[in-house]
């Protein structure tokens, strides 16, 4: 499922162009033992599931796979308004979702968009279905069922994201990673670096990043972004020959074959996300996020396994001049 064109309104102002295009962009399963090591995106088409309405609660289904509903997201806001009963604020947030399932093997994977009424984005992956009953020593893995004897192997799944940005129209987007130095001091320091040139770029306490378009403005006068949190990845790094693995966040030029992450197919093409960062300058980046869950399997596991979900976090930045929902 690709999604195109996503344009975010917030309340009571004009449309704003978010994304391009957006998809799952690889989920690559390494085992702990060292074998195997799966990517499984390249079977998903294939296994799409046929949702039925219970799987889309409230919603409406889109042909047999796609899921478009709403739901409660809690507090929007909340604000005492100290005996005043008209200067109390309070909101119960919405947010839309667009899901779809796939069966690949023993395992069920949901793919989800959550786009909150506030403009936050939460793309994320639950894996569900089965355990793959792989066996292996303690070494590797953890007893499941009565005693000891079957010791269930553990392993990763480093799910990445395509996002090409498309801030306000047009292909001026620039990226820019923030951090802030002074830790153990009382004072902090922002420092911030405008990526010129195709970069990776790896996970640090209170790091983030933002994608932005310099000369679109909101009515303060500040640029517009939208700001990229991935603080919940388990930071999967693997061998030599799975280098893509051994960052959380790359930055290439647009090229329209680069689809996939890893075991990219198409024709005169690098073959995974690494190797897409060659220094080219950029003027139109798309950015890839890698999320890593480490699944060490539990007696709760068993059959159906319960969602174990894994995501990150798009949240406007100055798009507009204040809350938009009051």
């Amino acid at each position: 499922m690709t999604l195109s064109h996503v344009v975010y309104t917030p309340r009571g102002g004009g449309p704003q162009n978010v994304l391009r295009s957006a998809a799952l962009a690889q989920i690559h399963v390494p085992y702990d033992s060292g074998e195997p090591r799966y990517h499984d995106l390249g079977s998903l088409g294939e296994s799409a599931i046929a949702l039925t309405a219970a799987d889309c609660p409230g919603g409406e289904r889109r042909g047999s796979y796609v899921c478009v509903t709403t739901r409660a997201r809690g507090h929007a806001h909340l604000k005492d308004g100290f005996g005043d009963d008209e200067a109390r604020r309070s909101r119960q947030g919405q947010e839309l979702v667009v899901l779809s399932g796939y069966q690949v093997g023993w395992y069920a994977y949901v793919a989800e968009w959550v786009f909150g009424d506030d403009g936050s984005i939460t793309p994320r992956l639950g894996a569900t279905g089965s355990l793959a009953g792989t066996v292996t020593t303690p070494r590797h893995g953890w007893p499941i069922g009565v005693g000891r004897r079957h010791f269930e192997e553990s392993h990763s799944h480093n799910v990445f994201w395509r996002l090409d940005f498309d801030v306000n129209g047009g292909t001026r987007d620039a990226v820019e990673q923030y951090d802030f130095a002074g830790n153990g001091t009382k004072r902090r320091s922002m420092v911030r670096t405008r990526f010129a040139t195709e970069t990776r770029a790896v996970n640090r306490r209170m790091r983030w990043w933002r994608v932005l378009d310099p000369r679109a403005l909101n009515a303060d006068r500040h640029p517009v972004s939208w700001e990229i949190d991935n603080s919940d990845s388990a930071e999967y790094r693997g061998p030599a020959d799975e280098a893509f693995t051994r960052a959380d966040l790359y930055v290439t030029q647009y090229h329209a074959c680069e689809r996939l992450a890893t075991q990219n197919p198409l024709p005169r093409c690098r073959d995974s996300v690494d190797r897409y960062v060659s220094g080219e300058r950029l003027s139109d980046p798309v950015v890839w996020v890698n999320v890593d869950f480490h699944h060490v399997a539990r007696d709760e596991d068993a059959d159906p396994m319960p969602v174990h979900w894994q995501g990150f976090r798009v949240v406007p930045r100055d798009v507009t001049a204040k809350n938009p929902s009051p």
